[in-house]
């Protein structure tokens, strides 16, 4: 008799006990998930300027790297073809350095095309300067290097890489 008067004052406040655990643990997830989705929007409101920044600076890059900008930017009279060559890689290199920190900002497969670019723009430099001896004036490597990526049957990396970051910048626009 007494086991089931304590059974009575028991049994519904173990009921509520457990409907309160219940309710308290579904409110605090839904606080923690609100509170995330707020972080993640604050984090992406002051992120997505940086990844703009960063798409705008490897472009300026790839563009600054292309064969027709590149030779007129370092050419300077008096050079060799040898020293040509010489300050035209040390400019890719030393510009694709200034914008290694970027990478952080793009996927994987943008920055391997900012790298497959940079390195085939110097192949293509160190292509040309075969073709011309050493010694000779800048402006015939200049004209070879233009020669010989004009003459090219697909397009440059750096186009292809250039493309390829406008299409990732437009799907986080």
């Amino acid at each position: 008799m007494v086991f089931i008067e304590l059974l009575k004052i028991i049994l519904p406040a173990l009921l509520v006990l457990g409907a309160v655990f219940y309710l308290v643990h579904r409110f605090l997830d839904s606080e923690q998930k609100r509170r995330e989705l707020e972080l993640k929007k604050n984090t992406q409101s002051s992120v997505l300027p940086l990844k703009i920044q960063a798409y705008e600076r490897l472009i300026i890059f790839l563009e600054r790297i292309q064969p027709n900008s590149i030779v007129l930017r370092v050419n300077k009279n008096g050079m060799s073809a040898h020293q040509l060559q010489l300050e035209l890689i040390k400019t890719i290199k030393s510009e694709y350095e200034h914008n290694l920190s970027q990478q952080i900002y793009l996927s994987a497969s943008a920055w391997e095309l900012i790298k497959n670019a940079k390195e085939e723009i110097i192949k293509l430099i160190n292509i040309s300067s075969t073709k011309v001896p050493h010694e000779n004036n800048s402006n015939e490597l200049a004209m070879m290097i233009l020669n010989v990526a004009a003459n090219l049957d697909k397009k440059l990396p750096t186009d292809i890489a250039i493309e390829y970051i406008k299409k990732e910048v437009s799907f986080i626009l």
